[in-house]
């Protein structure tokens, strides 16, 4: 097991960062909220878990070995693959979710694109007795958006784009070029994909330079 990877980032990409570990490139996948942490050239260490399946060996990577767990403990729920467990943690902190969970809330767990209800039913059930209590200090689950909030998806996007170092109204025009691929995202009470909308800002931005 390759329990976690450390050197300076050497590229930056839309789901994934690449480390130069010994002189080899060890991409990486990462949620947003990860790679907005990181910065080309800067030393970085993330935790990780290596995927392995017949066609493919995949390293996904965490900024702390909380989220490294949890990320595992949520794969062992039926239904669960890596993809989905890192989208549920694209959406909520490891905290969130084991509050969301002992709690029984249903519509945290909806939040996450590919979940619906029977789903996150069955996930409450399953979790329940995996994931534990949570350890903060302080609830951390993020709070449903009123009406004259931006969505959640609005400020992942926006902070990794700066991320990866496009100037702030740089990045703002591109999120706003997103918000109506978004919105019909989120007609039918889905979440947008943060990978999808992320490759379609970035074509945004690479259309007007």
């Amino acid at each position: 097991m390759i329990a976690f990877v450390a050197g300076p980032v050497a590229s930056l990409g839309p789901d994934t960062a690449v480390l130069e570990v010994g002189g080899v490139g060890m991409a990486v996948q990462c949620t947003p909220d990860t790679l907005a942490g990181l910065r080309v050239g800067e030393h970085a260490r993330l935790a990780t878990s290596l995927v392995v399946r017949e066609d493919s060996l995949t390293l996904y990577g965490f900024p702390d070995d909380d989220a490294r767990r949890t990320f595992e403990v949520l794969q062992t729920a039926s239904g669960v693959g890596p993809r989905l467990a890192q989208a549920m943690l694209a959406v909520h902190h490891p905290d969130a979710l084991r509050l969301a969970v002992s709690t029984g809330d249903e519509k945290a767990l909806t939040a996450v694109s590919g979940i619906g209800k029977k789903g996150a039913q069955k996930l409450l059930l399953e979790l329940r007795d995996r994931l534990g209590e949570p350890v903060g200090g302080t609830a951390v689950a993020r709070p449903a958006p009123s009406a004259a909030a931006p969505e959640p998806w609005h400020e992942q996007l926006l902070t990794a784009l700066v991320g990866l170092g496009y100037a702030r109204r740089e990045a703002e025009g591109a999120v706003q070029a997103v918000s109506g691929q978004a919105a019909e995202a989120s007609r039918d009470g889905g979440t947008p994909s943060m990978q999808q909308l992320m490759r379609a800002a970035l074509q945004t931005l690479n259309r007007a330079r």
